[in-house]
């Protein structure tokens, strides 16, 4: 055999022995299966998420009362010159 029909040969042989390999790659049956999903309780955290959204309309009910108050000072502070 020539030089380049062995390194045809050894290229080819190396490629189906890497799919091989990968083919047979899984998941073992000793591994259990993942049990914890990220969002497994949809109840609480849709409860969690109430929770907030009651606490930001809160903060927004206080900020539009200030706002609606007018004593609200804006203080300004110069920038950096560029």
């Amino acid at each position: 055999m020539s030089l380049t029909t062995s390194r045809w040969l050894t290229l080819v042989v190396l490629n189906v022995f890497g799919l091989c390999v990968l083919g047979f790659y899984d998941r073992s049956i000793a591994q259990p299966p993942a049990t914890q999903l990220p969002f497994a309780n949809t109840t609480e955290l849709q409860l969690e998420m109430v929770t907030q959204l009651k606490a930001l309309n809160a903060l927004v009910k206080e900020q539009n009362a200030l706002l609606k108050s007018g004593n609200l000072q804006v203080i300004t502070v110069p920038g950096k010159p560029r």
